[in-house]
Formats: structure tokens, sequence, C-alpha cells
């Protein structure tokens, strides 16, 4: 098992506990929910089932009275409601000599179709029964986030305040992806796995297709263009499996991509064609609370300027390359190595990954333990500055000081030219006189390599390399 200790911990836990418990774990779709779960419980389940995607009421009846039977129900008739499916489990349940009686329900989510009163059937089984009891430990999941967080964790009716564990399964970090590469011993050194993350972000299942045989280009070649590449639809999929209605979302999602720093809330209602409204409230919140994009204060500004911006890596790369892409080369990738359009995402992922990481960053720069507020800063053109100013990483400190980031993406150490100082004192420049600071200004550099020596290096507060990532 790679990572994941604090979420085996918390089963753990569970298992020991003298009361029944109530688990929920989320998390985006292939992110190994339900492959952590069976694997802490090494499959041995009182009863475990699955939700089946797009299915009627019927059907999910069906589904749930073969699961049923498999452990060990009395030959009967498929139930009719869901009080009497779960009628049928409290059986189970009581007839089993599990010491603690594992129940795991995943894909909760498909469950819950129209007017079926499964969520009420639900907390009827829960808080009528199986809570009342010392002895169940219920686990349920799925990979649409909003169902679980929204129905289950922060449920206003019968499900208020009864989920004693939830669980926010999140994708791996550059550390643990390396450790998958060396157990599948994919011979890939950092800067490719970083390379590979920018595609594929943290998601476990979209790793396990790379193949020890080919290149990181070969292996991207044939996931994405190949005609049976294993993640050729997985973008349509991602969204649909996630959201009942996914076009919003992907609407949203279509225009945060066009602009790498990212949307206030007018720019998205505007570039998207939707409504302002509590709807759009509900939908960015969804999307945040599934990783793929991210809200922050701009930094200076007053408090409701809140911007949002695209973080999944596995989406930037999408729009990049997949989603108007008229070649129907499936060397696509190989080719398109060192272009323009390759370099250009490539630093714009780059920053994605050092955002990502931002944690890692305090630590290498030795602040883990100074409360920060981390965000952007921006500022349009005007008289005194004609060209704007924007700073995509802002580490504003408890202790007097701001540290103002750029980050390059380079194969070399990199050279910080006459240009890069000028442009950087610009932005420092800009930043003091805009915002007003009485805090001092370090400036950060993140480089996959370092700088080289030169009469600028002096001048950089602090250095930090894309080894630092992965620590």
């Amino acid at each position: 098992m790679i990572g994941r200790k604090k979420e085996l911990q918390r089963f753990k836990e569970a298992m020991e506990s003298d009361q029944s418990e109530f688990i929920a774990v989320y998390g985006r779709r292939r992110v190994g929910k339900t492959f952590l779960i069976r694997q802490a419980f090494e499959n041995r389940f009182t009863f475990a089932h699955t939700g089946v995607a797009r299915e009627s009421m019927a059907g999910q009846l069906a589904n749930f009275h073969d699961s049923l039977m498999e452990y060990g129900s009395e030959d009967c008739p498929v139930p009719e409601s869901w009080l009497e499916a779960f009628r049928r489990l409290k059986k189970v349940i009581s007839d089993s000599k599990d010491a603690r009686k594992v129940v795991f329900i995943d894909e909760m989510p498909w469950m819950d179709t129209p007017r079926s009163n499964f969520t009420a059937a639900f907390e009827h089984f829960w808080n009528g029964w199986a809570s009342a009891r010392n002895d169940v430990v219920l686990i349920v999941c799925g990979s649409a986030t909003s169902w679980i967080i929204n129905k289950v964790i922060r449920n206003k009716g019968g499900l208020h305040n009864r989920v004693t564990g939830k669980i926010h399964l999140r994708p791996f970090t550059l550390a643990e992806c390396e450790e998958y590469a060396d157990a599948r011993h994919l011979g890939m050194s950092r800067s490719q796995i970083a390379e590979a993350y920018m595609v594929l972000g943290g998601v476990p299942h979209y790793w396990s297709f790379l193949r020890k045989d080919a290149s990181l280009a070969q292996n991207i070649d044939r996931m994405f263009f190949s005609e049976d590449g294993e993640l050729k639809d997985e973008f349509d999929e991602l969204y649909a499996s996630l959201f009942k209605r996914k076009e919003p979302y992907e609407a949203i999602v279509t225009a945060l991509a066009g602009k790498k720093s990212g949307m206030t809330r007018n720019e998205i209602v505007s570039a998207a064609k939707t409504a302002n409204n509590g709807r759009l409230t509900e939908r960015l919140a969804e999307l945040e609370q599934c990783g793929f994009i991210r809200s922050f204060h701009v930094v200076g500004a007053c408090a409701s300027a809140i911007v949002y911006q695209l973080m999944d890596s596995f989406s930037v790369f999408h729009f990049y390359f997949i989603a108007n892409n008229k070649r129907r080369s499936e060397v696509f990738w190989s080719s398109s190595l060192g272009s323009p359009m390759y370099n250009a995402w490539r630093g714009l992922s780059f920053e994605r990954l050092c955002l990502q990481h931002v944690g890692k960053i305090k630590e290498a720069i030795g602040i883990a333990g100074v409360d920060a507020e981390v965000g952007c800063w921006r500022h349009v053109a005007d008289e005194q500055y004609p060209h704007g100013a924007q700073i995509d990483l802002v580490i504003d400190r408890a202790d007097n000081v701001v540290d103002l980031c750029e980050m390059k993406c380079t194969d070399s150490p990199y050279r910080v030219t006459d240009t890069d100082m000028a442009d950087l004192k610009r932005k420092c420049d800009a930043y003091r006189t805009v915002t007003r600071t009485k805090k001092s200004i370090h400036t950060l550099l993140v480089s996959a390599k370092g700088t080289e020596p030169g009469m600028y290096r002096n001048e950089i507060n602090c250095e930090v390399t894309l080894d630092a990532l992965f620590a």
C-alpha cells in the first residue's frame, strides 16, 4: 500500500471502537477509494454492495437483492422499496457471527435515484437501528463527492452530525508517485515523474497504465492518442461520474481553462454563460470539493476579491492537447515535444505543480510552522504600471515577511537575466506600492534545477528546487 497511513489508522480505530462507527469516504473518480477500503479490511465484510451507474430504482433494488443473497439473506422476492431492502440488511447483520460487522456500500450516490426515498430509508436504517448497536462499522463511499458531502456529511435532516468519521481521499503527492513508480520498476527520473504528474495528476489508476518497457512520451501517446487509449475518453467519463448533469460543470471548467491566472465569479458568469445565483455557488463549491479548482483570496485586496483557478492537471492537459486537437496522429505527443505549445503547457503546468505542493515549498524555506496566507496578487495596468503586475504565488507570513514567488520549469539550472531581474524588481515595487505593506519582501525562485551562478543570484532571497517538492 503506497501512502494512506492516516486513512488506514482511522479504519483501525473504527475496528477497535466500543461503539458503532459511520465513516464516509469520498474523493474523485479513480483516486483509489474502493481499493483502499478493500485492502484495509482484507475484503472481509459482513455485507458489501456497489451501486450501479445510471440505473433505475428497480435496477438498483435488484442489484441490492443480489448482494443480500450473496451475504446470506434468505431467498425471497426482490424488495420493492428501500425500507424493505434495509430491513433485510438488518437481518443479514443480525445473523452474522462477526465480532465487528463491517458493512461497505460503494458508489452510494448512484443508488439515490429520483423519487426512490433512498436517503429516508438509509437514515432510518442508521438512526433507528445500526447506531443503537455497538458492533457495526458502516462505510459509505462514492465518487460523486458533492452527494457524499451534502447528503451525508453535511446532511441537515436525519443524518445531521451522525457521521463519526470522514475521509477525503486525495490524489498522490509527488513523493507518493515516486514510491509508486519505484514499486512498479518504471525507471523514471524525478524530472520524468514531475512531467507525468503534470499530465496525470496524482491519480493512482492513471499511473497504473504506465508501462516500464516504454518511454514517458510513448506511454502518453498510447494512453491518450492511440485508437484504444486507456484515457482517450476519460475526460467525459470523469465529469459524468461525478455530476448527474455534467454540462454546467464542464462549462465552468472550460471557462477557467482559458485563463491560467484564474477568474473572478463575474468573469466566470460571462465566460461560461451561466446565471449568477445560488446554483453557481453550489457548483463552484462542488468543483472545489472534488479538487478540480481552487478558490483563493487576492492578497492585499478586499475580502470579496476571490479568484477561482483550474488546478486539475489532467483537465489542463485535456484542454491544451485533446479538446480541440484535429490531428489524429498516434504519435502526437512524441512529435510535440519541444514545440511552442508544449513549452507553454510545461511552464503553466509546473506552476500548477508548485501550487499543489506549496506545503513542501514552505518546508523548504523553513516556515512550515509559520501561519501564512497563500494566494496570488495581480494589478491591472495603469499610468504608474502600464504593463500591470501579476504574481502567481504570494506567501503572506505572520512573521512580517511576504514571499513573492517566481516558478520556472527548466531542464538545467536557470539563468537569471537582466530582463528577469528588472521584471522581478518591478513586481516587488508594484506590490509594495499598491498594497502599502509594511512587511519585508523576499523573492523566492522555484525552479527544477536551481539557478546558475551569476551576478543576480545573490539578489534572490530563497531558492527551492524540484527535489524539495519530493521531500
